[in-house]
């Protein structure tokens, strides 16, 4: 089953084992929370190479998800597959709007404020509920901006790998 995704975008990990025939259980980091189960084949991260798995059932239960994929059909298999990134190549998302970006797209952006200077690179988005947050790595330091577009975010370009925001960033004199 392995198979590499010419584009892998997480969309969840393998969060334990549902009952004795091979069922998993799935966080999801999609918005509605159902929406990885539209996707299939998933692609799991098993020590470090992406292995291919069609999608055979998935369905909420409780407050989670479980699905079952193709092959996996014991409780023994199912617990190899605890804590493996669940992704889907970029190719099986829809189109995004003018303006609108796949968090997958913003990671690894260079990012530069209005006065010009290099403030890092987008390692991650976290969701606070209030806003979404960018995080970025310069060096050892993290700088975390809202990702509020016309506030702090004025422009991004995808094509030359780079975010202007507005935001200072005022570097600690090292004595």
């Amino acid at each position: 089953m392995n198979s590499n995704p010419s584009h892998p975008v997480i969309l969840g990990k393998v969060a334990g084992v549902f009952g004795v025939k091979g069922w998993v259980k799935v966080r999801s980091e999609t918005e509605p929370l159902t929406n990885i189960l539209d996707y299939s084949p998933w692609y799991l991260q098993i020590d470090g190479q992406w292995s291919r798995y069609e999608l055979e059932q998935g369905q909420r239960h409780s407050k989670g998800l479980i699905a079952h994929l193709e092959g996996c059909d014991d409780r023994d298999l199912a617990a190899s597959l605890v804590g493996c990134k669940i992704a889907v190549d970029r190719s099986q998302l829809p189109e995004t709007d003018e303006g609108e970006y796949y968090w997958s797209d913003l990671v690894g952006l260079q990012v530069e404020n209005l006065q010009g200077v290099q403030l890092g690179e987008i390692k991650e988005l976290l969701a606070t509920g209030a806003n979404d947050v960018l995080v970025i790595k310069n060096g050892e330091n993290e700088i975390l901006i809202p990702y509020v577009v016309d506030l702090y975010i004025v422009k991004v370009e995808l094509e030359n790998g780079k975010m202007v925001v507005d935001w200072e960033w005022l570097e600690e004199d090292e004595d």
